[in-house]
């Protein structure tokens, strides 16, 4: 299945990708290789994650032009030299000649952001890097991050599901041509005990999981990278573009607080 892609100040993302966190060895490995051979071309990592080398071994193995590769850098590691020292260990580890999007992974108001931001240009002039984003950014954050960057940031990674409240932010990514990556898009399970969900999945014969991923998806600007470790439920993340939902259920979703 072609996963669509979208396009934010040049950089083209793939609107559903494969989250890693905690998966860790073989079984990396295994989710890694199974997802990229069912279409996935997202792969969202981190140096955090300690399996950087386990989704490297995998990736070598497909066609590099069609898969977007992420991954971040830690908070302690943010001063200028440390960045950079960090970016170029995930590139070794990974496997890669460059990679397509970088992001700080949590800012640290012990380093000044002008030093970070310093960093990641650097690292896109000498070829390293594609792309730029951030994670864990509020809005002003990122507003002051863009303002430092001589290239677009073009992604704010951050927590976001259904009864998760991004309203500010993302009408900031809209209009700044951001995109808004969303983590734990299924608040880690706690989505599925809201009742409209299952009535929903009931009526598009569809699992609650593909329903809260649909709201996501659907919005402008939002990019999910679930964490999925069966096949059954890489499958299902993936299949959410051949179907639609109706707008007044989409938007009694957004009316959900958990």
């Amino acid at each position: 299945m072609e996963v669509p892609v979208r396009s934010f100040s040049g950089c083209e993302i793939p609107v559903i990708g494969l989250g890693t966190w905690q998966l860790r060895g073989k079984k990396c490995e295994t989710v890694v290789r199974e997802a990229v051979g069912m279409g996935y071309r997202h792969i969202d990592t981190a140096a955090f994650y300690q399996n950087e080398s386990r989704v490297g071994a995998v990736i070598r193995d497909f066609d590099r032009e069609r898969l977007f590769i992420t991954t971040k850098v830690w908070k302690d590691k943010l001063e200028y030299s440390d960045f950079k020292a960090s970016a170029e260990r995930s590139l070794e580890k990974l496997g890669l000649e460059r990679i397509d999007l970088l992001l700080i992974h949590w800012p640290n108001p012990d380093v000044p952001l002008e030093e970070t931001v310093s960093a990641m240009v650097d690292l896109v002039d000498e070829g390293k890097v594609k792309h730029l984003g951030v994670s864990n950014f509020s809005r002003e954050k990122l507003h002051r991050a863009r303002e430092l960057s001589d290239y677009p940031i073009v992604n704010d990674q951050v927590e976001y599901h259904l009864g998760k409240d991004r309203g500010e932010l993302l009408d900031y990514c809209r209009k700044e041509d951001v995109s808004l990556t969303a983590y734990s898009p299924l608040a880690q399970g706690g989505v599925f005990d809201e009742g409209r969900l299952g009535e929903l999945a009931d009526k598009y014969g569809k699992s609650p999981g593909q329903v809260a991923l649909k709201w996501l998806v659907e919005q402008e600007n939002v990019i999910a990278i679930p964490k999925a470790s069966s096949e059954k439920h890489l499958r299902e993340n993936l299949a959410l573009f051949d179907w639609g939902m109706d707008g007044e259920d989409l938007s009694a979703l957004d009316e959900i607080r958990l």
